[in-house]
Protein backbone atom coordinates (compact mmCIF):
# COMPACT_ATOMS: atom_id res chain seq x y z
CA UNK A 1 0.00 0.00 0.00
CA UNK A 2 1.19 3.54 -0.75
CA UNK A 3 2.45 5.97 1.84
CA UNK A 4 0.74 9.29 2.44
CA UNK A 5 0.82 12.70 4.04
CA UNK A 6 -1.61 15.00 5.74
CA UNK A 7 -0.76 18.64 5.34
CA UNK A 8 -2.01 22.05 6.36
CA UNK A 9 -1.85 25.01 4.01
CA UNK A 10 -2.49 28.61 5.00
CA UNK A 11 -2.64 32.09 3.53
CA UNK A 12 -0.13 34.92 4.01
CA UNK A 13 -1.77 36.23 7.19
CA UNK A 14 -2.22 32.66 8.53
CA UNK A 15 -5.94 33.37 9.07
CA UNK A 16 -7.11 30.39 6.99
CA UNK A 17 -6.28 26.70 7.51
CA UNK A 18 -6.77 24.00 4.90
CA UNK A 19 -6.16 20.33 5.73
CA UNK A 20 -5.50 17.89 2.91
CA UNK A 21 -4.14 14.42 2.22
CA UNK A 22 -1.87 13.27 -0.60
CA UNK A 23 0.57 10.56 -1.62
CA UNK A 24 3.02 13.13 -3.05
CA UNK A 25 3.42 16.14 -0.78
CA UNK A 26 5.77 18.23 -2.92
CA UNK A 27 3.65 17.81 -6.05
CA UNK A 28 0.48 18.71 -4.18
CA UNK A 29 2.00 21.76 -2.48
CA UNK A 30 3.30 22.99 -5.84
CA UNK A 31 -0.20 22.56 -7.29
CA UNK A 32 -1.60 24.75 -4.50
CA UNK A 33 1.16 27.35 -4.88
CA UNK A 34 0.72 27.61 -8.64
CA UNK A 35 -3.04 28.05 -8.36
CA UNK A 36 -3.88 25.21 -10.76
CA UNK A 37 -6.13 23.60 -8.15
CA UNK A 38 -9.55 25.22 -8.20
CA UNK A 39 -11.38 25.32 -4.91
CA UNK A 40 -10.84 26.41 -1.34
CA UNK A 41 -7.06 26.88 -1.39
CA UNK A 42 -7.16 28.94 -4.58
CA UNK A 43 -10.10 31.04 -3.38
CA UNK A 44 -8.40 31.84 -0.05
CA UNK A 45 -4.81 32.05 -1.36
CA UNK A 46 -3.54 29.11 0.73
CA UNK A 47 -0.02 28.98 -0.67
CA UNK A 48 1.99 28.23 2.46
CA UNK A 49 2.69 24.75 3.82
CA UNK A 50 2.73 25.20 7.59
CA UNK A 51 2.37 21.59 8.78
CA UNK A 52 2.63 18.01 7.55
CA UNK A 53 2.81 14.44 8.82
CA UNK A 54 4.05 11.33 7.03
CA UNK A 55 2.30 7.96 7.20
CA UNK A 56 3.51 4.61 5.90
CA UNK A 57 0.00 3.85 4.62
CA UNK A 58 -2.36 6.24 2.83
CA UNK A 59 -5.35 4.93 4.78
CA UNK A 60 -3.66 6.10 7.99
CA UNK A 61 -3.24 9.57 6.48
CA UNK A 62 -6.88 9.66 5.40
CA UNK A 63 -8.03 8.71 8.89
CA UNK A 64 -5.81 11.38 10.46
CA UNK A 65 -7.14 14.00 8.04
CA UNK A 66 -10.73 13.15 8.99
CA UNK A 67 -9.92 13.48 12.70
CA UNK A 68 -8.06 16.79 12.31
CA UNK A 69 -10.89 18.33 10.30
CA UNK A 70 -13.13 17.83 13.35
CA UNK A 71 -10.71 19.54 15.73
CA UNK A 72 -11.24 23.03 17.12
CA UNK A 73 -9.12 25.70 15.47
CA UNK A 74 -7.19 26.27 18.71
CA UNK A 75 -6.19 22.58 18.81
CA UNK A 76 -5.02 22.71 15.19
CA UNK A 77 -2.94 25.82 15.87
CA UNK A 78 -1.32 24.18 18.91
CA UNK A 79 -0.45 21.10 16.83
CA UNK A 80 1.05 23.30 14.11
CA UNK A 81 3.01 25.45 16.59
CA UNK A 82 4.51 22.34 18.22
CA UNK A 83 6.20 21.54 14.90
CA UNK A 84 6.45 25.02 13.41
CA UNK A 85 6.41 27.71 16.15
CA UNK A 86 6.79 30.64 13.73
CA UNK A 87 4.22 29.27 11.24
CA UNK A 88 6.85 29.44 8.51
CA UNK A 89 6.35 28.06 5.02
CA UNK A 90 7.86 24.57 5.16
CA UNK A 91 7.63 23.74 1.48
CA UNK A 92 11.40 23.96 0.98
CA UNK A 93 12.08 21.97 4.17
CA UNK A 94 10.00 18.85 3.43
CA UNK A 95 11.79 15.64 4.28
CA UNK A 96 11.74 13.02 1.54
CA UNK A 97 10.43 9.60 2.52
Amino acid sequence: MNSGFIYIMSNKSRSVLYIGVTNDLLRRVNEHKSGIVDGFTKKYNCEYLIYYEYFERIDQAIEREKRLKNWKRSWKLQLIRNMNPKLEDLSDKVKYY
